[in-house]
């Protein structure tokens, strides 16, 4: 295992629920999204980490809603944007083709942070590095209420994630009595149907 990726397996927590990434898949986005993503894919497929806190996943499964939500929302070259992991309530990590930008989507509150690539010549291999170091499993909880929902709802499976019913943005509140296990792309379509992604308007760090 490639050193940048056990220190992300001893953060977030070991492996479950592996997808084996057909070859078919890794053809398509081979010239789409980085080499080491792919290689990436092919050794340890789509899983769970940390008891299902964050997720790998095939972004084909999200071009359902994607493409839609995000030139709604008025973000550039939307098509060419591919979901690459989702934490266990929602929030996207998007690949921008080419360009290397990424784009998180915090699914139950409609917004995103857009984190452009820098304008001089990169390695989008050591950028593939640097996300996955990077991840944790605070960063991919809501409010501390993983663990509770894993004990009070029981693990996910591959196609599903927590989510409030009702939606956050239709008033409800944010609390485990109204967290359920949802099936994820269902859920998802519907949380981007109610409003466009509206941005969080943190600062691009690479820019400063």
């Amino acid at each position: 295992m490639e050193e940048y990726f056990e220190y992300f397996v001893d953060k977030m927590g070991a492996s479950f629920c592996r997808r084996e990434a057909p070859l078919s898949t890794r053809d398509k986005y081979k010239d789409r999204l980085p080499s080491l993503l792919i290689s990436h894919w092919e050794k340890y497929g789509w899983s769970g980490y940390g008891y299902g806190i964050f997720w790998t996943v095939d972004p084909a499964e999200y071009n359902v809603f994607i493409p839609d939500w995000l030139a709604t929302s008025g973000i550039n070259h939307a098509e060419t944007f591919h979901v690459i992991a989702r934490s266990a309530f929602g929030d996207l990590y998007l690949w921008q083709e080419r360009t290397g930008s990424r784009l998180t989507i915090t699914s139950i509150y409609g917004r995103y942070w857009l984190r452009k690539a820098s304008s001089s010549p990169f390695n989008p291999d050591i950028s593939v590095q640097a996300f996955f170091t990077s991840k944790d499993p605070e960063s991919n909880d809501f409010d501390g209420l993983f663990q509770r929902a894993l004990k009070t709802l029981g693990p996910l499976q591959p196609d599903e994630m927590y989510g409030f019913v009702p939606a956050l943005a239709l008033g409800g509140p944010g609390d485990l009595k109204h967290l359920q296990k949802v099936k994820t792309i269902e859920h998802l379509t519907f949380l981007s149907q109610l409003e466009p992604l509206t941005d969080w308007g943190f600062p691009d760090l690479d820019s400063l």
